[in-house]
């Protein structure tokens, strides 16, 4: 029996999108934790006694900024040889497109595939071979499976591969394969990268893994983050996931129905926050609040936003001071329906609808309102970073807009 530890994209120094320019963030948390989430991996493999590790691709984020960077790698690997654990690493999309990376010597101990063709590693104590082919360049469009190796009689087959897998959602098509592909090649496990999301795709016969990634740095990465331990006794193989990261992201909803009062705005977010700090024990977190709901603070909301904004940091940091923080807030509540206004605001409101229910796509009021939403959003870059072109939809900004102008008539039309 043995063990070993599986593990993809550290992304070594990758920035933390959406907390960098906040001037509450814990900044030297944020740049600092994918190199300690890799120490963690470290630590943990000496403490499992495991006798190798196999990190299937994008260790860097592309090409450095800092040369830096990989001489932390290179000490965090010599640590591992240094207790007789062997590394097997390969190149990702994020590697290949890294020139720095090339010219990095790793130290003794260290094994990379190469990138021109499948090669082969065998541990011959062991009776465990190790098939892989790195990434040449960014994009590898083909797949690279047909040809690996056949598997070593005898031996326990490892196929390491960073790959895109039939396509995965918000990953682009790398190295793109079937799980019948992999099925067939006859290995007894496949170290799988490139995903983020950790996914058992098959547990057996052969069992095929994504770890995911070991440090979310965004919200689109949320939950815990880490490796895989693998235990091998004769034909038996068994996983457990194992957290690595220090710092996590979550998504979270506030349900506001019926919510009347400013305060229950405040004290539902707060218990959401302690929520979210109770199912998280000792991790500082970064945390999107979506509001939800039918609630006659939908339009004070929209008009009185920078009031509430701060009130829902202030609730953050009674919560968890030094240990939450608020990534960004989306308003997604719903106005009350409108049972008793007087004659005026009833006469504003249906002039309003008459106009905007009559704005259809290709109608030049809509095109001239897109044109100046986008010259908006050129200059808010964290929302570009977070926010894909094809998410953004003309008649939800106009529905938006429309909800904002009604605010405005309710107040008489002042902010």
């Amino acid at each position: 029996m043995y063990k070993f530890i599986h593990c993809s994209d550290l992304h070594l120094d990758s920035p933390m999108r959406g907390l960098t320019m906040r001037e509450d963030a814990p900044t030297d948390a944020i740049r600092s934790a994918t190199r300690r989430a890799l120490e963690n991996l470290v630590s943990l493999s000496i403490a499992e006694a495991v006798r190798f590790v196999v990190i299937a691709g994008d260790i860097f984020d592309g090409d450095w900024i800092d040369y830096s960077t990989g001489l932390f790698f290179n000490a965090c690997m010599a640590q591992l040889t240094a207790q007789n654990i062997a590394v097997y690493i390969l190149n990702g999309n994020h590697d290949a497109a890294s020139q720095m990376s090339r010219k990095l010597v790793p130290p003794d101990g260290v094994y990379r595939f190469s990138h021109d063709r499948p090669e082969t590693f065998v541990i011959e104590d062991l009776q465990v071979a190790l098939h892989g082919q790195g990434f040449k360049n960014r994009a590898v469009t083909e797949n690279l499976v047909p040809e690996y190796p056949t598997p070593v009689r005898g031996y326990f087959n490892i196929g390491v591969l960073h790959t895109s897998l039939e396509g995965h959602e918000g990953h682009e098509a790398y190295a793109p394969c079937t799980v019948q592909d992999l099925v067939m090649k006859g290995y007894d496990y496949w170290a799988l990268g490139h995903v983020h999301k950790r996914q058992v795709i098959r547990s057996e016969n052969p069992t095929i893994v994504y770890p995911g990634n070991i440090q979310g740095r965004h919200i689109r990465e949320t939950g815990d983050k880490g490796c895989t331990v693998v235990t091998v006794d004769g034909s038996h193989v068994s996983l457990e996931h194992r957290p690595l990261d220090v710092l996590r992201w979550s998504l979270c909803t506030v349900n506001l129905e019926n919510a009347a009062q400013p305060q229950d705005v405040v004290d539902r977010c707060l218990t959401t926050f302690q929520q979210e700090l109770a199912n998280h024990p000792g991790y500082p977190l970064a945390v999107r609040i979506r509001l939800t709901g039918t609630t006659s603070l939908h339009g004070a909301l929209l008009a009185e936003w920078d009031y509430y904004y701060h009130e829902i940091l202030n609730a953050a940091q009674q919560s968890g001071v030094d240990r939450i923080w608020v990534e960004k807030v989306l308003i997604d509540t719903q106005p009350m329906a409108v049972e008793q206004v007087s004659t005026a605001y009833l006469d504003a409101w249906s002039e309003l609808d008459r106009l905007l229910q009559a704005v259809q796509i290709g109608d030049p009021f809509l095109d001239e309102f897109l044109k100046d939403m986008k010259a908006i959003q050129r200059r808010m870059p964290d929302y570009n970073k977070d926010t894909n072109a094809s998410e953004v939809r003309p008649m939800d900004l106009l529905s938006q807009a429309r909800d904002l102008l009604e605010a405005l008539i309710a107040k008489g039309g002042a902010l």
